[in-house]
């Protein structure tokens, strides 16, 4: 699986809102689009998680093409944009089946999924400090066929 990231300068550079926007307009570029119109529905939700300085962990798109991996820049790094990286995508993200997961501190966690639960079927919320999981994880190990017999390979 290939992952693409994207850097965008937030707070002060530009507003939470404003930063949604763009982070709005580069995964789904048709704003009449209905990708367009779910990430719209949300904009206050993901705007206080760009607030409280929570996308320094990724937002994460899943979807048909690439894995993309959305962070913001706050502060100095914010202002001076070296890391920035708001180049356009060269494949539509939300196309087909897409999941967004956005990072968010642990004591927002409860009424931000259930706030977005009452929006969107797509977009949910994950602890920003848990590791970002396979959007399929089973906890299973992949079935391809074959299976390795332990006992037998470690035998001397």
């Amino acid at each position: 699986m290939s992952v693409i990231a994207r850097r965008f300068a937030s707070i002060p550079e530009r507003t939470a809102m404003a930063t949604w926007k763009a982070i709005s307009a580069l995964l789904a570029s048709d704003s009449t689009s209905d990708p367009a119109r779910e990430l719209a529905s949300v904009a206050g939700i993901a705007s206080s998680l760009i607030t409280r300085e929570a996308m320094t962990a990724p937002l994460v798109v899943y979807g048909s093409g690439p894995r993309v991996r959305i962070y913001c820049l706050y502060n100095e790094d914010a202002i001076e944009g070296d890391d920035a990286n708001e180049a356009p995508l060269s494949f539509d993200a939300t196309a087909g089946d897409w999941k967004i997961s956005l990072p968010c501190p642990a004591d927002d966690l409860q009424w931000v999924q259930n706030s977005l639960k009452a929006k969107s079927t797509r977009i949910s919320a994950r602890d920003m400090t848990a590791p970002v999981e396979d959007e399929d994880d089973t906890g299973e190990p992949p079935a391809y066929g074959t299976s390795v017999d332990l006992e037998a390979f470690f035998k001397s």
